[in-house]
């Protein structure tokens, strides 16, 4: 019983001596606020497309290739952070460097069906980046046949 009303006086110590922090008054009228804001000052990625189908290939010949191109359509560099892909057989490469404004760039994307059961799949491929949408995601499809 004393532990709990101990507890409770340390507490209430705590929340007082927490709430009675000095408030600073701010002029706000002659506060000048100075700098960039988002809007004025940004990346933004615009992919031709968001899905690929390499349509029937062969088991025999399992390892197909595609690329994603896009424009950075923003007024500030486009940074490609990490692009990843839902399983180990879906290998994407990307643009390291940061597009400028109004360049293209790409991220080609290798599937390896290798030692995969034949028949219809769907991956997708994660971009992450500094612009205003900052996740993206990329389909893959296709239908390997034995």
């Amino acid at each position: 019983m004393k532990k709990t009303i101990i507890c409770a006086l340390c507490m209430a110590v705590a929340l007082t001596s927490a709430a009675q922090t000095q408030k600073q008054k701010v002029n706000v009228s002659k506060v000048k606020v100075e700098g960039v804001t988002k809007a004025e000052n940004f990346a933004e990625i615009k992919f031709d497309t968001l899905r690929h189908n390499f349509g029937t290939f062969s088991a025999a010949d399992p390892v197909v290739k595609c690329s994603f191109a896009f424009t950075n359509t923003g007024t500030a560099p486009l940074v490609i952070h990490q692009a990843f892909a839902s399983c180990g057989c879906t290998v994407p490469t990307f643009t390291k460097t940061p597009i400028k404004p109004g360049e293209r760039g790409k991220i080609d994307i290798t599937y390896n069906g290798r030692d995969r059961f034949p028949g219809h799949f769907q991956k997708t491929v994660t971009v992450r980046s500094n612009a205003i949408t900052e996740i993206i995601r990329l389909t893959i499809e296709g239908n390997m046949e034995e």
